[in-house]
């Protein structure tokens, strides 16, 4: 172990109860918190465990071969996830959003993704059902998930240079083989593929242009992440993050770009169109998309509930503790009281971490003791 960095505080042995209130509290479908803000979109995050190692989620420094992962007892069962899930979406959830870790690492995924398709909302629809994947293990996986019923995919990738992209994800994995994924997933009926891209200044921001060359026009929706301070051991400092505004201006040196509406409330992406000769948005070429969490945080907006692979239900990516659901799951309570505990907890929530970052002290804007993005997803 020598030489090992191990965190100081392990955050998934952190948890608050998750309280049956005296009195049930029906689902309504119109839960919202202290500041107005309604419940849209549960992360499900299905594994801890990521088969990349890119220095801003999981440094190998921290997270290496001897790194103790959850047991598989410790995780939820599929049919707690859509158990869960069911209930949420009474209070008014309409998108989920498979995660990790890496989705694809848990075994027969495509069974809770069929089970979550049979779901329903409050409107009685099927509810957006979607995957967030480093696309390591897409192109094996694609057909099965859009079968069982998944409707989008997300991939990260944060290079298109092989030798970059395999500096970044730290275990010498090729670029090829996550583009291989994506075209699968469009071969595989999935629409509306998006790519996501961590940029990271000085590491690869480089990438930002030959990236967005790549996928103008291929049907993919190519959106660039400003590097964000999430968990407590990627070593986040504020000279790394390139700001969506100074990379627009970046890729608009080139390409021409037109400003667009969002395409639904709460976006958390600035969308911006290809244009044409007349400088106009052209559907053909696609969009990219900037999600400005750093300098432009959309905390106000905030509609997301985040369940951790074993049952913490988290009110922010950069929280430090979660409510226990598991406890409730296994402990034999109801449908009726777990909605009930769920209701108190959102309707209770204030966080609005990336609107104070600036005004924070300085460990807390360096991540001290926040639960890391492996365990609760992005």
């Amino acid at each position: 172990m020598t030489g090992h960095v191990i965190p100081l505080v392990d955050q998934r042995s952190a948890a608050l109860a998750a309280r049956v209130p005296a009195h049930a509290v029906a689902p309504t479908g119109r839960l919202a918190d202290a500041r107005g803000r309604p419940l849209r979109d549960l992360r499900i995050s299905v594994t801890d465990r990521c088969n990349f190692r890119c220095n801003y989620c999981m440094p190998k420094e921290v997270f290496h071969r001897d790194y103790p992962y959850l047991p598989h007892g410790a995780l939820l069962r599929f049919e707690e996830i859509t158990r869960l899930a069911r209930l949420f979406l009474a209070h008014g959830v309409r998108k989920i959003r498979l995660t990790g870790g890496e989705p694809l690492l848990r075994r027969n995924l495509e069974e809770l993704v069929a089970q979550l398709a049979q779901l329903r909302t409050v409107d009685g629809l099927a509810p957006e059902l979607t995957l967030t994947t480093n696309g390591a293990l897409l192109a094996r996986k694609a057909r099965a998930l859009k079968d069982a019923g998944l409707g989008r995919v997300t991939v990260s990738l944060d290079a298109l240079d092989d030798a970059v992209f395999r500096r970044m994800n730290d275990v010498d994995f090729p670029v090829a083989q996550v583009l291989h994924g994506i075209e699968a997933a469009h071969a595989a009926g999935l629409s509306q593929v998006k790519v996501n891209m961590v940029v990271k200044r000085g590491s690869n921001d480089q990438e930002v242009l030959p990236m967005a060359r790549h996928f103008r026009g291929t049907g993919s929706t190519l959106r660039f992440i400003e590097y964000m301070d999430v968990g407590a051991t990627n070593g986040w400092r504020m000279d790394e993050v390139l700001p969506s505004a100074e990379l627009i201006e970046r890729l608009r040196a080139e390409l021409p770009l037109v400003a667009l509406e969002p395409g639904a409330p709460a976006e958390t992406a600035a969308r911006w169109g290809y244009a044409d000769a007349a400088g106009r948005h052209d559907p053909a070429l696609g969009e990219v998309g900037v999600i400005s969490s750093v300098t432009r945080p959309f905390c106000h907006a905030c509609n997301r509930a985040r369940l951790s692979t074993e049952g913490r239900l988290y009110l922010c990516l950069f929280a430090t503790q979660g409510y226990d659901l598991r406890a409730l799951l296994r402990g034999g309570a109801s449908d009726a009281a777990i909605a009930s505990a769920i209701a108190p907890i959102w309707q209770g929530r204030t966080d609005r971490y990336s609107e104070l970052r600036s005004s924070l002290p300085a460990d807390a804007s360096q991540g001290a003791r926040r639960v890391e993005m492996s365990y609760i997803g992005g």
